[in-house]
């Protein structure tokens, strides 16, 4: 049956839920001068000006922390440190050719690629698990991300996202920085410049897609 904690945030949130992700999205919005300092320093580091980068991540440090706890608290996956998520993620954007002119396309970047760091770490947690008693670094000595079966179905659902992003790659967008970033609709919908009836309209039609191809992943269709 198809992990009911994985189902539950594919669903709309319960009130205590909202309470929740509200509180921990709205202790720490940026100023608006933080913004334009931010858009200064990427077109710095485009330039290749030394310590840009460095710059850029002091400032949004505490940003990137708020969406690796919130990713952490949906995911309960309380022994993971947010710190040492936020560290992988920012090491690994950093190998990337980052392609940012604003702090709103540099933490969409941040969400995928963090959605890509705790993919990696669940597959290394799998193979540790089947391999014949192979040491596997984690991000954490302590992080116990639970049970195979949860482990493969957040697989599936990883997969079955890439798919959605083949054919409709807005909605795969807007599940990716709610499920994997933990961003409010406004937030969203500020990123992609639309009305936030339509993250709601996306949300939904992404959430019927991800849910019905999870069901055939189970029931072992193609």
């Amino acid at each position: 049956m198809r992990d009911e904690r994985i189902a539950l945030c594919l669903t709309n949130e319960t009130r205590q839920e909202r309470k929740q992700m509200e509180a921990i999205n709205t202790e720490a919005l940026p100023a608006q001068d933080t913004v334009g300092a931010v858009t200064q320093l990427l077109m710095d580091a485009h330039a290749g000006k030394a310590n840009a980068w460095d710059q850029i991540y002091t400032l949004l440090y505490s940003d990137l922390h708020r969406l690796a706890r919130s990713q952490l608290w949906r995911k309960s996956d309380q022994t993971l440190s947010p710190t040492a998520l936020v560290s992988e993620t920012w090491i690994k954007l950093s190998r990337a050719k980052i392609n940012a002119e604003s702090r709103r396309q540099l933490v969409a970047l941040f969400v995928t690629a963090m959605r890509s760091v705790i993919l990696d770490e669940v597959k290394r947690k799998m193979t540790e698990k089947r391999g014949a008693g192979v040491k596997v670094l984690s991000l954490s000595d302590g992080w116990d991300s639970g049970d195979a079966d949860r482990m493969e179905q957040l697989v599936s659902l990883d997969a079955a996202l890439t798919d959605l992003s083949q054919h409709m790659p807005r909605l795969a967008r807007v599940v990716e920085w709610r499920y994997f970033g933990g961003l409010s609709e406004e937030e969203i919908a500020n990123l992609l410049d639309v009305h936030v009836r339509t993250v709601r309209r996306d949300w939904q039609a992404a959430r019927s897609f991800l849910l019905q191809r999870l069901d055939m992943t189970e029931a072992g269709a193609p």
